[in-house]
Formats: C-alpha cells, structure tokens, sequence
C-alpha cells in the first residue's frame, strides 16, 4: 500500500481537531489498512488494555487468511490522548503454503476526547519462520477502531 506523501500532515491535523483530552479505554474493535506486503495485512482489529500500559492486540485478515496476536507496552507522549508503543508478538497464515512468524511493532496511538474513536498507525515488520526464513520490513498498517471502556 502507498500512502500519499500529505498523509502525516493529515494525520497531525486530526490529533489536533478532535480535543486534547484522552479517551481512556479498555476494549477497541476496529479495521486495520496495512501495506499489500503484509502477511497479517488488511482485516479486524480487536485491542484489549490490561492497565494502563499493557495492551495485547489481535488482528486478523482474511487475504491472506492470517492471524496474529502482540503485545503492547504504551507510553505517554506529551499530548493528551497521544501514546507511542512498541511490542511484538507472533502470527500464523493459513493460505496455499501455511506460514508462521513474529512481529515486530512501533506506533503511534491516538484516542479523541469527544468520540469513542482510537486511531493508530504502525510499523510491524514480520519474521517469517516457517518452510523458508524470510524477512517482511514494509509492513505497515493504519487502524480505525470503536472504542468502549
């Protein structure tokens, strides 16, 4: 997937549009858009908060069939309602050839003060582990997720 050369701008006016307060949440289910070289790639999002900082996420996307599941560690980053995070964890695909892996994963969340939205956006690159070792280092994905507390 190619995202325009603007999208940061835009994303940085829409933290700055909707409040600058954080939504807190414990649950967030939602659509992931990730890059076409993905091998967890473009699917359902559900995240789950354990506390504060503690997070796991699974996703899973369906061309490929694939599923995967990380855990995150967030940190404020100064703004209300901005966290970056970083983790990882471990996925499996189910299409022509089974494959399985880890992850990797740095990104950027963003919860509004005045709508049950989060938004992230992340880098995930994928180990591939299984029948021939290889490396996945474009795997990027922006989320869109409901959240509820």
């Amino acid at each position: 997937m190619k995202l325009p050369k603007h999208f940061p701008l835009t994303l940085t006016l829409l933290f700055w549009a909707f409040g600058s307060q954080s939504q807190e949440y414990k649950y967030g289910l939602g659509l992931r858009v990730a890059s076409d070289k993905s091998i967890v790639g473009s699917g359902v999002s559900l995240k789950y908060f354990f506390n504060a900082n503690s997070a796991v996420e699974a996703l899973i996307s369906f061309n490929p069939t694939s599923i995967g599941a990380m855990y995150a560690h967030h940190l404020p980053l100064g703004a209300p309602g901005l966290q970056w995070y970083f983790g990882g964890g471990a996925f499996g695909s189910f299409h022509e050839t089974d494959k399985f892996g880890a992850m990797g994963l740095v990104g950027l969340d963003y919860s509004f003060a005045k709508a049950p939205v989060s938004l992230s956006v992340d880098w995930k690159p994928e180990l591939i582990l299984s029948r021939e070792v290889g490396f996945e280092p474009a795997a990027v994905g922006l989320s869109v997720r409901f959240v509820m507390k």
